[in-house]
């Protein structure tokens, strides 16, 4: 066991953030820390280093065990070219290396008395040297720069004139350099890109040590972790398996608590009904036994009504008015900067419906297209134009669509001026903005939070077609599924930009793969991409490969895409069918519930007590919603199967 967390917990001021977490890490394990924005996944991290203390427990540290350690924004020496940062981890071996040239030039000018020691040291130091692996170490550490994005051109770059991101992406790899026994990363895909992300988990899923992760890209939980740590209201558990087999089993927890709810306020009801029936009889013996019947019910530990899955925040994107079919239509657009070429020459079409995925290395200009798009960056050449009817909605992940000046409630209001005050604030309250929140100037949010007010507009924006750049980018896990439900219910059109391959899988029906400065097609998600990329950049390289525009080059195979293509989005549409009959049924129960209980208190009244007409008619009502709920019941549990 490298590490063990016992029974920490921290607050701050009169908010638990963490109460009682208890897990350990052993050695060559790779495990990973999941919840929700806020959760305490970073406070749990700075505990477990030392940077922050616990109010309560602790955290033990194997003998002789070392613990490296990346923050989401990694700090480096802004002194120092990238390749310096990195071979300063190296540091030992490179005094090494020149000791043994020093000692090589020493033997060729010294007597033969004096040769001995000389090569006892070369000896030794060699020894070393080959012991540290001083042979491989320049070569390793070009290919984690190489695999971490970076060009041999970048090497002698200044880190000062590197972005935040650029600057983390140096801090990992010196990380990965120094090789600790457990390497503890927080949010560590965030500056990567697709072939960067996929590099990582191979490096990490070969490391000798552990490796102890904080993330919301499902998709590298599912390659990299075999244990999933959940943080849930302050509290820690534990299951065993990548994200997908703890998703699995988080749902089956959470169906069972449902079942178990909604059955033991069935039996409730039942021996509740069955002692108002024994006390209308009035007689002595009915009397006993209703009155030995509420004792067993007060004897029941009520379960509590357990949280409805992802009912924090709500998102529904309903279009004002359908499109023509075809929605967007480019042709030889051309873009560069200077003498830095991003695309060429590429022409696409998206027809009503389509959902369609952009991927691409990090500087192919993606969210360059888009913006063209949105008319904020005019093209070198070439043309695009929209059809008919078509409204789009811009989710821009600098978020340069909100105005830092203004606070949450005047965004909103200056943009939908006909909203009632009313409106406004449940349609912040729906992103998660209360109280005097809305009052919050938007310059003071964080990355997550103005994340949420976009998505805010974008749902009143009730556009048919929209365009979106990185929309996951700072969401939580709860609330990328909840953006994904959107998406998959929403009847219009979606371009969008995106490196969270778990998305794009829930989500595309297409991909627009942006390499060579042309977009190769993919009709199929992710998992799709993966498979046929070979094929495809093998066509391409001979000339052969599919056009952006759609099915043109290999007819065959393309007709067989089509109808695994329609296939699946049949599938797709069966089960967002049963997933919203099983929300509208849910919600009807619990109006009916909400509605018995009204009942139960107005009969409950003396001020009714003496209607005779208006408690039988309330009987009545009762009576019906009663049988209702039993239907309902039979129903939720064949839709929750």
């Amino acid at each position: 066991m490298i590490l063990s967390c016992q029974n920490i917990s921290k607050s701050f001021i009169e908010h638990t953030v963490l109460n009682q977490v208890s897990f350990h890490i052993e050695d060559h394990e790779k495990a990973a820390i999941v919840g929700i924005n806020g959760a305490g996944k970073t406070t749990l991290l700075r505990i477990l280093i030392g940077e922050s203390s616990p109010d309560e427990g602790t955290v033990t540290i194997a003998k002789d065990k070392t613990i490296g350690y990346l923050a989401q924004n990694g700090t480096v020496d802004n002194d120092r070219t990238i390749y310096e940062e990195l071979l300063s981890v190296k540091q030992e071996l490179v005094d090494l290396e020149h000791k043994l040239r020093e000692t090589e030039h020493a033997m060729k000018n010294v007597s033969e008395a004096a040769l001995e020691p000389l090569l006892k040291r070369y000896s030794d130091l060699t020894h070393a040297f080959e012991t540290g692996d001083g042979y491989t170490y320049r070569s390793e550490l070009i290919g984690v720069l190489k695999g971490l994005g970076f060009a041999e051109d970048d090497f002698q770059k200044s880190i000062a004139a590197l972005s935040g991101g650029q600057k983390t992406r140096v801090a990992l790899g010196r990380l990965l350099l120094q090789k600790p026994d457990l390497i503890i990363l927080d949010e560590p895909t965030n500056h990567l890109d697709l072939n960067s992300i996929a590099w990582l988990e191979t490096y990490l899923m070969n490391y000798k040590g552990a490796v102890l992760i904080v993330s919301h890209d499902r998709f590298f939980l599912d390659r990299i972790a075999t244990r999933i740590i959940e943080l849930d209201q302050g509290r820690s558990t534990v299951f065993q398996g990548n994200y997908s087999a703890y998703a699995v089993k988080k749902e089956q927890l959470r169906t069972a608590a449902w079942n178990a709810y909604l059955n033991q306020q069935r039996e409730i009801r039942h021996q509740e009904e069955v002692i108002d029936k024994l006390r209308s009889f009035n007689r002595e013996k009915s009397i006993k036994r209703a009155e030995s019947r509420e004792k067993m019910l007060d004897r029941i530990e009520v379960l509590d009504k357990p949280s409805e899955q992802r009912s924090d925040m709500r998102l529904t994107l309903t279009p004002y008015r359908t499109s023509g079919n075809d929605v967007l239509t480019v042709e030889g657009l051309s873009k560069s900067f200077g003498e830095q070429l991003l695309f060429e020459n590429v022409s696409f079409e998206i027809k009503r419906g389509e959902h369609v995925a952009i991927i691409g290395d990090n500087g192919t200009g993606k969210t360059t297209l888009l913006k063209i798009l949105n008319n904020l960056l005019p093209a070198d050449h070439g043309t695009f134009r929209l059809g008919t009817n078509v409204e789009i909605g811009y989710y821009d992940q600098e978020h340069h669509v909100l105005h830092s000046e203004k606070t949450l409630f005047d965004e909103i209001s200056d943009d939908y001026p006909y909203l009632t005050n009313t409106e406004i604030r449940n349609t912040l309250a729906a992103f998660l903005f209360t109280g005097e929140e809305v009052f919050k100037r938007i310059g003071d949010l964080s990355g997550g939070e103005r994340g949420r007010v976009s998505l805010a507009k974008l749902m009143l924006s009730e556009a048919n077609f929209l365009i979106l750049d990185e929309p996951t980018n700072h969401l939580d896990i709860v609330s990328k599924e909840i953006l994904e439900d959107a998406l998959n219910g929403y009847e219009g059109t979606v371009l969008y930009v995106s490196h969270d391959r778990y998305f794009i899988n829930r989500t595309a029906h297409r991909i627009l793969d942006l390499t060579a400065h042309q977009f190769i097609n993919y009709i199929g998600n992710y998992d799709y991409y993966l498979e046929k990329r070979e094929v495809q950049m093998a066509a391409l390289e001979t000339g052969v490969g599919q056009s952006a525009k759609g099915p043109a080059a290999t007819s065959a195979p393309l007709s067989e895409n089509k109808v695994d293509w329609k296939a699946q989005k049949e599938e797709q549409a069966r089960l967002r069918k049963k997933e919203n009959d099983l929300k509208k049924c849910e919600a009807k129960i619990e109006e009916l519930e909400n509605r018995l209980a009204e009942i139960d208190a107005k009969m409950s009244d003396p001020a009714i007590g003496t209607q005779v007409l208006k408690l039988q008619e309330l009987s009545g009502e009762q009576e019906g919603i009663s049988k209702t709920l039993e239907v309902l019941y039979q129903e939720w549990e064949i839709l929750a199967q």
